[in-house]
This record gives C-alpha cells, structure tokens and sequence, in this order.
C-alpha cells in the first residue's frame, strides 16, 4: 500500500465520521447549553448529517489540496444512484395509501395466527415485512417497517429495552431478509450481475437461511418480552377518511416503477415527480410526506459515497489477504464500520476468487448490516423514522449495537454453520 495524501485524509476523516455517529447526542446536549450557536450544534447532532458534513470537508481539502478539478472531477466519478433511489422509495412508501395498504395485510396475516393480537402483529411486522425486502427492496420495506412500528407500538409507550430490542431486530432482519433475490439487497445488487447470481442461486444458497433467521430474531424478540406487549395497547388508525381503491393501485404502480427502474434516476427520479404531482392534486388522500427525512437519509448516504471511495487503498488488501472463513467474520465486523454495498463492490472488483470466498464476504455483508446506522444503506431511514419516539429525539450507537447483536448472531449460525 502506498496511499497519496488525499486518501490518508480521506481515512482519518471517514474514521472521524464514524467516531461523530456515536457521539452525535453529545452535540445535542451543547446545544441546550449554549442556545447562541444551537443552529450548527443542532446540525452535527443529526446523524444523517454526519456524513455528509465530514465528505464536504473532504472536497474542501482536495480543492485546496489539488485543485478545484480534481475535486469536482471525484465528485463527478462517484454514482449517487443508491442515495438518489433510497429518497424516492422512502417517500413514495412512506405515502398514506401505501402505509395503510401494509398495515391490512400486516393485521390479515396477523389474524391467521392464534395469539393475542399485539403479539402476533409485533411479530409479523418484524418478519414478513423484511422478507417482503427481496421484492420490494429493503429501503422500501425499512420504511413501511419503521412506520408500522412507531405507529402501532412505539407510540404506545414500550419500555426502553424494548425499543432498543425491536430496533436491533428490525435492522438485523431488513439485512438479511432482502437476500432471496438478486436486486432487492445493496451488498448483493453489487456483485449480482458480475458473479452471475439468478433468484435460483439466491434462493438455494441464501434464501433459505435468511428465512430461518428472521422467523427465529422475530420470534424470539417476541417471546422474551411477551409480557410486556401483551400489556401494550396497540395505537389504532384514528384517521377515518376512505381510500379508493384506485388510489392504492395509483400508488403501488409508482412503487413497483421505482423498484423496477431502480439502476435507472432518470427513469425512477422522472416517476417519483410524477408521484409528487399527483400526491399534491389528491392531498385529500396524503398525510405530510417524508420529504425532510428522505433527504437527510440520502444526504448520509451520498457522503457515505464520497468517503468511502477513498477507502480501497486499505479495505481491500485487508479483505483479500484472508481465508473464507476470515472473510467472513471480517466482513461482518467491517460492515458495521462501513457500508457493507462498499465491502462487496470491492470484492466485484478482484479476479480469481473462489465460491466459497465469494459467499462468505456477501454472507459477512449482510449478516452484519444491522450493527451500526451505517452499516446497511436502508438503515439511516428506520433512524429517521423511528428517532422521534426515543429520549432527546436521538438512538444511542452504543445501544443499537448491543441490541443488535444477539439478532447478528443468529443471522452467523444460520450463514455460517448450516
């Protein structure tokens, strides 16, 4: 290895943006303590902010550095299609007749199973709405996930324990639930295409195991604290006003676009302005949509594009020099430091590996996609869904990833071991 100096900078800034996510609350509380400058301290206490922020600083350096070319040249070879697409699917799922179209088949399926209904709705929410990932992608399932949840039970007052718990679960299973296909999971969209994955490889190799492993996190959360869901009463539906029908089908028509288009922003960015137009002439139907909390999710992602492009001087020695077996577990502690999509994209990029390796690093991938806010492209979109029902508006990192590793693993015994 022999990196230039802008790629140094680039590592100790990206190693200083993963330091601010778990201290993103300190700057909130400076903020309440010094209110005269509480409009910067209040930014760089916003998570999906952070990123971004720090991947300025990085342009800014290369400017001054090696010229105003160079560093509009860089930004100008990143591909922002992940930030851009994760945007238009959080809005358009996260639009009322959507939502109200996932909570029906969430309570008909809820309803087969002969538990009481808080239980068996909490649990449906945490186990087929990430399967469901693999078809309509995991962002697209983050947040019909996150919504159902705060709605339906956060809002109910659960314990702290709990919101941690569901939390580490509902992440844990959007990663690995959204691998049964070859389009649906960032990590696997990566190096689908290039190693010649098809839905039957997908399925016989992943598919399976990602099942097992999200009915076994789903039930279990479940089970240790059924006491307390069973005293939780669920917050119902208070809007009353019809849906048409024809509404719904309007609106699952631009969800299935974007997902289809999703390799394609001037196909998907031209459907989801169409969708904005026709949200805005039926307002009657819409609740406010997420527009603030789309962009600050693809603001973290683009700067977590423009850091890590600078990160392959030493992340792909590092993963090329290990056994499968290494690569794995490697994988799985790397991604919760970086986004995993990064990880097997540098894998795409090496020639000679053998299958085994190659399914170790995507296994790794998304096994540990639930660990940290960074470390799955969908998961800054449940933090900015879900943030609002935790103290100080803010989701401890240290917490989430404690919570998120007893999900992690059971996703390792069912990847690794069967």
């Amino acid at each position: 290895m022999d990196p230039t100096t802008i790629q140094i900078v680039a590592a100790i800034l990206f190693a200083t943006a993963i330091a601010h996510t778990f201290s993103a609350a300190m700057f909130e509380r400076l903020a309440h303590r010094y209110p005269a400058h509480g409009g910067i301290l209040h930014l760089l206490g916003e998570v999906e902010a952070v990123f971004g922020f720090w991947a300025m600083v990085l342009i800014v350096f290369m400017g001054f550095a090696a010229g105003n070319e160079v560093a509009v040249g860089y930004l100008e070879s990143r591909n922002f299609t992940e930030p851009l697409f994760v945007f238009a699917i959080m809005v358009v799922a996260g639009s009322r007749p959507i939502l109200m179209l996932a909570a029906g088949a969430v309570r008909i399926v809820a309803t087969l199973i002969p538990l009481p209904r808080a239980i068996a709705t909490y649990f449906v929410a945490l186990a087929l709405i990430p399967l469901l990932g693999s078809f309509i992608t995991e962002p697209a399932a983050m947040t019909l996930g996150a919504f159902l949840l705060r709605d339906r039970f956060y809002s109910a007052g659960l314990s702290h324990r709990l919101k941690y718990a569901t939390l580490g679960v509902l992440f844990v299973n959007v990663s690995i639930g959204g691998v049964l296909t070859p389009y649906a999971a960032p990590p696997v969209l990566m190096v689908a295409g290039t190693w010649g994955w098809d839905i039957a490889f997908m399925i016989t190799h992943f598919g399976w195991r990602s099942i097992l492993a999200v009915l076994t996190n789903a039930a279990v959360v479940t089970l240790l604290f059924r006491r307390e869901l069973l005293q939780v009463t669920m917050t119902e539906e208070t809007d009353t006003r019809p849906m048409p029908v024809a509404m719904i089908v309007i609106h699952v028509a631009f969800l299935a676009g974007v997902v289809i288009f999703a390799h394609h922003p001037p196909m998907f960015m031209g459907l989801f302005l169409f969708f904005l137009g026709i949200a805005s002439a039926y307002d009657r139907f819409q609740d406010r949509l997420i527009l603030r909390e789309g962009l600050l999710v693809a603001f973290f992602l683009a700067g977590l594009v423009v850091l890590g492009g600078q990160q392959q001087w030493w992340l792909q020695p590092l993963l090329t020099q290990m056994s499968p077996t290494a690569v794995y577990f490697g994988a799985t502690a790397l991604t919760a430091i970086t986004d995993n999509a990064a990880l097997t994209y540098l894998g795409s990029l090496v020639q000679g590996l053998t299958d085994e390796f190659k399914y170790s690093l995507v296994a790794g991938a998304v096994t540990g996609g639930g660990l940290t806010v960074i470390a799955n492209a969908p998961n800054p979109a449940g933090y900015s869904i879900l943030k609002s029902r935790f103290p100080d508006g803010e989701i401890s990192a240290f917490n989430l990833l404690l919570a998120a590793i007893p999900p992690t693993l059971v996703a390792i015994v069912a990847f690794r071991l069967l």
